[in-house]
């Protein structure tokens, strides 16, 4: 499972997971699993990532935020992970896309069975580490897929 923290605008209003265009997600969570999901129209990159036994979630169930830069995250109400997780016996590992949802997501689920993994953010405003090492950092999440 990939939890990332809130979706940003163009997300919530495409109604899609990592719908800005310069959201590097598709790309690096293709890089893991040796598909094009960029290439792919929405539907299609979901089922890849059911395929390759990937689910995507959210640490942030509700909260106030102007633009969307996790810094403005505001009055968040957490997701309850550990509720969620004990209905997935057959998780392995959850990995968190970007700093703030390593923040929220990863004290509710230390301490369980599973392997957690920070991972750099995809998002466009987290530009100060290269591509290339993003794709190293996510090629990881290989060792834990179906």
């Amino acid at each position: 499972m990939i939890l990332g923290s809130l979706p940003g605008e163009a997300s919530l209003a495409a109604g899609r997971y990592y719908a800005h265009p310069q959201n590097r997600f598709w790309h690096l969570v293709g890089c893991a699993i040796g598909r094009d999901l960029a290439s792919l129209d929405y539907l299609d990159r979901l089922a890849a990532l059911q395929a390759a036994g990937i689910a995507l979630w959210d640490t942030v169930a509700s909260a106030q935020r102007d633009g969307s830069l996790d810094a403005a995250i505001r009055e968040a109400e957490h997701a309850p992970l550990r509720d969620l997780l004990a209905r997935l016996p057959a998780l392995q590992a959850v990995a968190f896309n970007g700093q703030k949802a390593s923040l929220i997501g990863k004290p509710q689920l230390e301490g369980t069975r599973l392997a957690l993994i920070d991972l750099p953010s995809s998002s466009p405003a987290y530009a100060a580490m290269p591509l290339r090492r993003k794709e190293t950092l996510w090629a990881r999440l290989a060792d834990f897929l179906t």
